[in-house]
C-alpha cells in the first residue's frame, strides 16, 4: 500500500503541481467506484486499493479549480497538515496522495458514518451524557491541533464524521483545506477585535457555538478567510 510517511518533504511545489514530488498513477493502484460527497473544491469517490481489497475514501481535487499559486500552497498545506495530524485516533487518517496533470487525489480512511450534522438532525435530541461524549471529542482534536500548531479555520457538525453507522461509532475530524499552521502568540484579529490566538478560548467557544443537542438550526458560520493573523 502505498502508505507514505508522516514525515514528507515540506518543499515547495513547483509551477502547475501541487507536489514537490512525483507519484505513481492512482488507478495504478486503486479502482475508483461511487461517488461519497461534494465539496467546494473536490468530488469524494469510494477507492479500493487492488492488492489488499481495503476500502478508502479518495477526495479529487482538479486543478482547472486552482486558479493561482496560492491555491496551489493551500492544498499543499492541506496535505501537510493532514499528515501532521495522522496519528491522531479523532482525525481522519490520510493514506496516501497522488497527482497527475489533472488532478490532485487526497486518499484518506473511509468514514461509514456519514456527518455529525446529519445525525443530529435525524436523531433530534442528544442526551446531556452524549452531548458530552461527542464534546469531549471534539474539544480533544482542537487540543491536539492546537498542541501541534495547527488552526482549523472550519470548525462545525459537517466536518466531523463517523466511522460507522453504529451508535458505538467514533467520531472523527476532517477536511483541513483552510486550515494553516500558526505560533503562538499571534494575534486574531476579526470585525475590529483582536486578541492572542491560543489554545484556550476557541476549542470551547466554537465548539459550544457548532454543536446544537435539541435539533434546532444550526448557526451561520462566518468566514474564517475574513480572520486576520499576525505575528
Amino acid at each position: 500500500m502505498n502508505n507514505q510517511s508522516s514525515s514528507i518533504p515540506m518543499t515547495t511545489a513547483t509551477k502547475g503541481w501541487v507536489l514537490p514530488y512525483e507519484t505513481p498513477r492512482l488507478r495504478d493502484h486503486y479502482v475508483v467506484g461511487k461517488k461519497l460527497g461534494q465539496g467546494q473544491f473536490g468530488t469524494t469517490y469510494e477507492c479500493i486499493h487492488k492488492a489488499t481489497g481495503t476500502v478508502f475514501a479518495c477526495k479529487s481535487i482538479p486543478k482547472r479549480k486552482l486558479l493561482c499559486r496560492e491555491d496551489y500552497d493551500d492544498v499543499w498545506r492541506e496535505i501537510k497538515i493532514m499528515h501532521h495530524l495522522s496519528e491522531h485516533p479523532s482525525v481522519v487518517r490520510i493514506e496516501g496522495t497522488y497527482e497527475d496533470s489533472v488532478f490532485v487525489h487526497l486518499v484518506m480512511e473511509i468514514c461509514l458514518g456519514g456527518e455529525l450534522f446529519d445525525r443530529i438532525v435525524a436523531k433530534g435530541h442528544y442526551s446531556e451524557r452524549e452531548a458530552a461524549k461527542l464534546i469531549k471529542t471534539i474539544v480533544g482534536v482542537v487540543e491536539a491541533c492546537h498542541s501541534l500548531g495547527v488552526m482549523h479555520r472550519d470548525l462545525k457538525p459537517e466536518n466531523f464524521l463517523f466511522d460507522s453507522p453504529g451508535d458505538d461509532a467514533v467520531l472523527k475530524a476532517t477536511d483541513f483545506g483552510l486550515s494553516i499552521f500558526y505560533k503562538p502568540g499571534w494575534v486574531l484579529g476579526y470585525y475590529g477585535i483582536s486578541f492572542p490566538y491560543d489554545n484556550s478560548i476557541f476549542k470551547i467557544v466554537g465548539v459550544t457555538q457548532s454543536l446544537k443537542t435539541n435539533g434546532e438550526a444550526l448557526p451561520e458560520y462566518p468566514d474564517p478567510n475574513r480572520f486576520r493573523l499576525r505575528p
